[in-house]
């Protein structure tokens, strides 16, 4: 049996399910059961835990054979980053004594060493803990999340306006959620000698420019790019409701990847979902 943390989420669902769709057994941990009626319903097992809870996962773990580990993103009103650390810590105590025989965890193109960078040193330093520890460990890292994208929906279908982060016209790999949890649940049932660091993208590089013609396309109106610019990152997620901390994180990550700092990979594997088929999906179109 395969368990998947974050098994309720976007990435940790299409992993789920792509491992259902391949006649494997799984076990989806959640918070709250009733967040997984849909994976309930298709087959999955569902363990209700914390992951913070250290016993617990390891209990679940010890029932199966593979998992799947996926740091959750923190609230952002809080500080995401000593949040996260906090998760990883208790991930990586809870495969002490679990008994699995490999197991993959999803990171990020750019993740590198530092203190205060977001997902990019957060996971880096959990990467490192797994390539230290005896368990066999393959690690994913997604390009930039298409999903990402969907959270202004509203705000483009009513105004005509796309707001990017990044400069209009700046290329750069995206990924579908669908594409990763393909990739995740293939290294999940390979031998356990495929290990070390793969890199997930997309068919073809998008810029926001794209992104706006896909939303153009499934919205039946004009939709324009309005660049956000470097100097007002910090203020803008202030805006948002984050904290300080939090702020100062998503924008140092956001710089990177204007920077092309995130964008090294000298090989990936390559999803089939288009920026124009996600949003299509995802939107209804």
């Amino acid at each position: 049996m395969f368990v998947i943390l974050g098994g309720t989420g976007q990435v940790g669902s299409a992993t789920a399910r792509a491992l259902l769709n391949a006649g494997q057994e799984v076990m989806v941990v959640t918070r709250d059961e009733d967040h997984g009626a849909d994976l309930k319903a298709s087959g999955a097992k569902m363990a209700v835990a914390d992951i913070r809870d250290t016993d617990a996962m390891r209990a679940v773990f010890r029932t199966c054979r593979r998992a799947f580990l996926l740091n959750p993103p923190a609230d952002p009103s809080g500080n995401t980053d000593a949040e996260e650390r906090a998760n990883v810590a208790a991930i990586l105590s809870a495969l002490d004594g679990s008994g699995l025989e490999k197991v993959v965890a999803a990171s990020t193109y750019g993740a590198f060493e530092g203190e205060r960078c977001g997902d990019l040193t957060v996971l880096h330093e959990l990467e490192q803990a797994l390539m230290d520890q005896p368990i066999p460990a393959a690690i994913n890292r997604g390009a930039y999340y298409m999903s990402n994208w969907v959270g202004v929906a509203q705000g483009v279908a009513e105004s005509g306006i796309l707001p990017s982060f990044f400069p209009a016209d700046l290329s750069l790999p995206m990924v579908a959620p669908a594409d990763l949890g393909e990739a995740a649940a293939r290294r999940l049932m390979t031998k356990t000698d495929d290990t070390g660091i793969e890199h997930v993208e997309g068919p073809a590089r998008y810029s926001a420019r794209d992104v706006a013609a896909a939303f153009a396309a499934v919205m039946g109106r004009c939709v324009d790019v309005q660049e956000i610019p470097p100097e007002a990152l910090e203020e803008t997620f202030l805006q948002f409701g984050f904290s300080e901390e939090a702020a100062a994180s998503y924008a140092c990550m956001t710089r990177r990847v204007i920077d092309g700092k995130t964008d090294t990979a000298k090989t990936c594997r390559k999803g089939a979902t288009s920026i124009e088929a996600y949003i299509a999906s995802v939107l209804g179109g």
